[in-house]
């Protein structure tokens, strides 16, 4: 569903998307590119597997920035999407979420919960569990300073 809509132009525009974060990029279903987009969105895609023992993690910092840039300018609005937008894309929204708005991982899958069903792989809940405990960490030590 969201991917058909990330490869409608009309529709992004409909929406007032101005960002896309394809978590999918170059997978097999996903098309898209900063070329395919033009100059009227900004494009960035990360092209990750949606397999329990795909490093997603790596990708947590650079994607929660690229989300955080998107919605600080005036008017932005990004769509996060993949191939079904339940695992990959959730996931990094979920990343974004716990790194930019300081909810907890139960917190934000609440949050996100409120607008749309999301089922990130195990691996994936794994790796947002321990960007749970290392936020956490570097929170208590800033308090301690």
């Amino acid at each position: 569903m969201f991917s058909a809509v990330a490869h409608n132009k009309e529709e992004l525009r409909k929406h007032g998307i101005t960002h896309i974060l394809n978590a999918a990029h170059n997978a097999c279903g996903s098309k898209g590119n900063q070329a395919f987009y033009g100059k009227e969105f900004c494009y960035h895609g990360i092209a990750a597997d949606d397999f329990p023992d795909f490093d997603l993690s790596i990708y947590f910092r650079s994607a929660s920035e690229y989300i955080h840039k998107a919605l600080s300018v005036p008017n932005g609005k990004i769509l996060v999407h993949c191939i079904l937008g339940k695992s990959r894309s959730a996931t990094l929204v979920l990343a974004y979420l716990m790194m930019h708005h300081n909810l907890s991982l139960a917190a934000a899958v609440e949050r996100v919960l409120q607008s749309r069903a999301i089922f990130p792989n195990r691996g994936f809940l794994k790796q947002l569990q321990d960007l749970e405990l290392k936020l956490r960490h570097k929170r208590k030590l800033c308090q301690l300073q």
